[in-house]
């Protein structure tokens, strides 16, 4: 993808990249029309990923339907100069992760206020039907203190199935629920407590719980003490 900074997309005057993933790349941006900053998420070239475009719609509709506190805001989705966009509310604050590398852990008096706010978002979506399935430290958010929760490109609206492809993982291996990982359309509210659960452990220890030197192991790790558990 080119550089965009400057470029008008949706309304927005891009000013500088702020992060990117696999399905594209978020820019800090001006919105021309409310004068306020925003985030703008862009989509890869469509033809990089197969079914891109279905899920970069679905994630813009999904989080419009979550109006709360504890959630990014979601202002307007559409396409422009063949760019799929999302525009976002802009959070003047850091990720989960980097204040772990960088303090090599959470106190856990914070880390359980932190847990907790999450939980109201999940809860939240859970009471409108939405899983998120890809809880991690990439993806809260801190502004201020207040706790935002990002990224529902890989969340999933009950009773739909689509977009969960079988012989495919949804989630990050270090966080991932044993049964979202054998069947990520399993994946249900208590998948998502569990990888918060996983988070947690990582804002206090400083480290992740499973430990591996391939995705596979790592995932191997999850389900192994969910059958101990069992057995127990």
């Amino acid at each position: 993808m080119n550089n965009l900074t400057g470029k008008i997309i949706g309304g927005c005057r891009i000013v500088s990249k702020i992060g990117h993933g696999g399905m594209g790349a978020v820019y800090k941006a001006h919105h021309l029309a409310l004068d306020i900053p925003v985030a703008i998420k862009i989509l890869q070239p469509l033809s990089a990923t197969e079914g891109a475009e279905e899920r970069f719609l679905r994630e813009a509709r999904i989080a419009a339907r979550l109006r709360h506190p504890h959630i990014i805001g979601v202002h307007d989705v559409g396409c422009e100069k063949g760019l799929h966009y999302i525009i976002m509310e802009y959070i003047e604050g850091r990720d989960l992760l980097s204040i772990i590398k960088e303090t090599g852990g959470i106190k856990p008096d914070e880390a359980v206020r932190i847990a907790i706010e999450v939980l109201e978002a999940l809860q939240f979506a859970m009471e409108n039907g939405i899983v998120h399935r890809d809880i991690k430290p990439e993806n809260i958010l801190l502004e201020k203190g207040r706790v935002k929760l990002a990224d529902l490109g890989l969340a999933r609206i009950d009773g739909d199935p689509s977009l969960t492809q079988s012989n495919t993982v949804l989630g990050s291996p270090h966080y991932v629920a044993p049964e979202q990982a054998e069947n990520p359309g399993a994946a249900d509210c208590r998948s998502d407590i569990y990888s918060l659960g996983c988070t947690l452990y990582h804002m206090m220890a400083g480290n992740v719980p499973y430990q591996g030197s391939t995705p596979v192991e790592i995932i191997l790790n999850h389900i192994r003490l969910r059958h101990l558990f069992c057995i127990w």
